[in-house]
């Protein structure tokens, strides 16, 4: 779930602003987006960054971004049937939960898409790692297709490593070294890859970061970057 902060005086990376507007990041055929499997923001951003991908020729790597949500959305656990069992939030923050549901939920059926809402708030932080092991395996997309579209369908337990060898499995990697890599050099990773996006300002996915440091947060400024990116390829 997303939060939108105030608007500076200055960009996000000190860019002037002429006329009320930031002047535009340097064009670019690269660019890094930042996701996190819990956030169903970043799993309605996924088919359009493909085609991103696809229509433009833009190479774009992918990224794990972990939220933590219970900081400004508060926390909550609830059952099948959607009673709450112990939860810690108040009402503006129910509010803006049920909120972001039903909007994700109205773009889904447009999308053919399932998304159930969460029972609890999942630490993602062992299939960002996944994440990474796929990438250097070379079977991201098998692994981030099924790792979203199961998630969100309530039938992926994300927080259990024996779980997620099986996807990166089915992805086609070679998960020999799996454990070891979770437990090990892949939570350093994590730290690094999440400490470097928040140094150059990421706080929210999905997180589109061109090579210049300009950022752009949520999944509605897809035409903007879009039309840099087909600047770039007919520049």
């Amino acid at each position: 779930v997303r939060r939108r902060p105030g608007r500076p005086a200055l960009g996000l990376f000190g860019i002037k602003r002429v006329c009320g507007m930031v002047d535009s990041p340097m064009l670019a055929r690269s660019l890094r987006l930042f996701i996190d499997y819990k956030s169903p923001y970043a799993y309605l951003a996924k088919d359009a960054a493909y085609q991103l991908e696809r229509e433009t020729g833009v190479t774009i790597d992918w990224l794990p971004y972990i939220l933590d949500i219970p900081a400004y959305l508060g926390s909550a656990r609830v059952d099948g049937e959607g009673r709450v069992l112990e939860q810690s939030r108040n009402a503006h923050q129910w509010r803006r939960v049920k909120y972001s549901y039903m909007d994700v939920r109205r773009e889904a059926n447009r999308l053919g898409l399932t998304i159930r809402g969460t029972q609890k708030i999942w630490d993602s932080s062992l299939a960002g790692i996944g994440l990474l092991y796929a990438k250097h395996q070379k079977v991201f997309r098998a692994y981030n297709d099924e790792v979203f579209e199961r998630f969100w369908k309530r039938d992926l337990d994300i927080e259990d490593g024996a779980v997620l060898e099986g996807v990166l499995k089915r992805a086609g990697a070679d998960a020999a070294g799996w454990q070891s890599y979770a437990e090990g050099k892949g939570r350093q990773e994590l730290r690094d890859v999440q400490e470097k996006a928040e140094g150059q300002g990421v706080f929210g996915v999905p997180s589109f970061l061109f090579d210049d440091g300009e950022l752009y947060w949520g999944r509605e400024h897809f035409a903007r970057i879009r039309e840099l990116i087909s600047g770039a390829n007919h520049g």
